[in-house]
């Protein structure tokens, strides 16, 4: 009589497990009402795949250029001087009796690009370099006192700074001494990128516009080098892309891309691997939404499950060659034999406590 009931308890009750086979989440996929297409992964169609587009419309920007080398910066409103006049003349206008120069400090840049001194009143020195802004306003003080000279310092304001918004050790505002002032630069001055992001990506707003590239690419390429320019905003953030492991893996949770490009291979290595005793290796899938507007261009459908067979060869290679997209649910199925394996011990420990009861 247990025996019996066990078997009615085993035929009528679900065998805990932590994944579906691959069987179960394909289910149906052959049927002409089937709401998602399935692709099992050959070399053959791994091109098509890159044809279809991305799952998500894309943010494409544009890069700024990196520039020549680097030149004396240029004056810009908001800047702010500071001259030393020397002279020389007995009874000077510019200096107080005894002595041999005078200071002005704080003479801003206007907005029309001027500055305003004493007995010389409006000089426009916007775009000069420090050079030719000391000699223009020398040029002009001489005509009152022929000895005089200036000695020009600047402190540089809003239009020739940069902001670092975040992702580095010392995050702040930078003056730009130098035109052409590489992004490398600026993040080496800034205290290197932290070292808690994933993947960081650059972010520089200039305007309008937006522009967004891997660090990593960046770094790479001195072509991608950017040259900085005067109110230019720059962030560095971790990648924000992700993809969902699921199934029979080491790890179930949101794992952010870690490399610009994240194979199905990579994603699974990032999960921990399969579970040795649980996973199936020929039912590892990657499931993926395609927006409606591709469908009939590329997908058939805009539920698309990959399967993947890692017991060969090829499968593994492709795998290997499969690039994920952002919001991939990556799954390691279970393996059918292990279902088998649990209702076998079940069925085990019913026979033993049948055994038991059969004894008293």
């Amino acid at each position: 009589m247990l025996l019996g009931a066990g078997m009615l308890a085993l035929a009528g009750c679900a065998v805990p497990r932590g994944a579906p086979t691959r069987g179960e989440v394909i289910a149906g996929a052959d049927a002409q009402d089937a709401d998602f297409a399935l692709e099992l992964v050959t070399r053959e169609r791994l091109p098509l795949y890159e044809s279809w587009g991305h799952s998500a419309q894309p943010v494409r920007t544009g890069w700024p250029s990196a520039g020549g080398r680097l030149q004396d910066q240029r004056l810009a409103p908001g800047d702010v001087l500071t001259l030393r006049i020397w002279d020389s003349e007995e009874n000077s206008l510019i200096t107080a009796d005894g002595e041999r120069f005078s200071d002005i400090s704080n003479v801003t840049v206007t907005s029309a690009g001027n500055v305003t001194l004493p007995y010389i009143n409006t000089v426009h020195v916007a775009g000069l370099t420090a050079e030719g802004a000391r000699d223009r306003l020398q040029d002009q003080l001489t005509r009152i006192t022929p000895s005089a000279q200036v000695q020009l310092s600047i402190s540089q304001g809003r239009r020739n700074s940069v902001d670092m918004v975040g992702g580095v050790a010392n995050p702040g505002s930078y003056p730009l001494t130098e035109r052409n002032l590489a992004l490398s630069s600026l993040i080496s001055a800034a205290g290197g990128v932290s070292t808690s992001l994933r993947n960081p990506q650059v972010q520089i707003t200039r305007g309008g516009h937006v522009y967004r590239r891997s660090l990593r690419h960046v770094m790479a390429h001195p072509s991608h080098d950017a040259a900085l320019q005067g109110r230019d905003r720059v962030l560095i953030e971790s990648d924000p892309r992700s993809f969902i492991a699921l199934g029979a893996a080491q790890r179930e949770e949101v794992i952010g891309f870690d490399d610009d490009r994240v194979s199905a291979l990579r994603a699974l290595s990032m999960m921990g691997g399969m579970a040795d005793l649980r996973a199936d290796p020929r039912g590892i899938l990657v499931l993926r939404r395609y927006r409606a507007a591709l469908v009939g261009h590329g997908p058939s459908a805009a539920r698309v499950v990959f399967s993947f067979d890692l017991t060969r060869a090829g499968g593994m290679f492709s795998a290997d060659e499969f690039a994920l997209q952002d919001g991939d649910i990556v799954m390691a199925t279970q393996a059918p034999a292990t279902t088998t394996q649990r209702v076998l011990a079940l069925f085990g420990a019913f026979l033993g406590a049948g055994q038991s009861v059969r004894n008293l």
